[in-house]
């Protein structure tokens, strides 16, 4: 099976956003923002969400293992990754609400090395015993990085990212 047939196949088998698009893509920002059914109370889907470790796919992480990565879901709390030999902050937590709500300010992957600033959001909303969790990714910076070309890659890294979390989170 080569690479690109592995991928498909782990692709489909995620859950497909209800919503996804790439809502801005300028030179200097891009805005993009994806919306899950999870057939699960919020809480299940909170918790879920918390232990990234569970879900990021590993070949998303620096070390190469998501068991390197935690979120301690608290304002000023770190989603970080650790490893024997380096450590990376991917994010800092500006508003946890069990539950309900995680804000983070953000720069994910490649982002990490650019003059840019990065907020990401995740909602959930529970209705009848299942949740409903909108994730939106705010980037903003230097336009020499020429975020608009990086906004569908960035699409669909988060869509597989967050798609891998709602198909947990519905387990």
């Amino acid at each position: 099976m080569t690479l690109r047939m592995f991928l498909g196949a782990m692709m489909a088998a995620l859950p497909l956003a209800a919503a996804a698009e790439v809502r801005l893509a300028a030179a200097d920002a891009m805005l993009i923002r994806h919306e899950f059914r999870i057939e699960a109370t919020a809480a299940k889907a909170w918790d879920t969400l918390v232990h990234p470790e569970r879900y990021w796919p590993a070949d998303h992480t620096w070390s190469g293992k998501r068991e390197s990565l935690s979120i301690d879901p608290v304002a000023g709390g770190c989603y970080c990754e650790r490893w024997d030999g380096g450590s990376a902050e991917h994010g800092r937590v500006v508003m946890a609400v069990p539950g309900k709500a995680l804000t983070l300010n953000a720069k994910l992957g490649p982002f990490l090395e650019m003059a840019v600033s990065g907020i990401l959001s995740i909602k959930l909303e529970e209705q009848d015993g299942a949740t409903t969790a909108v994730v939106t990714y705010r980037v903003s910076g230097d336009p020499a990085h020429q975020l608009n070309a990086l906004a569908p890659i960035v699409d669909q890294v988060l869509g597989m990212q967050f798609g891998a979390f709602a198909q947990l989170a519905g387990q």
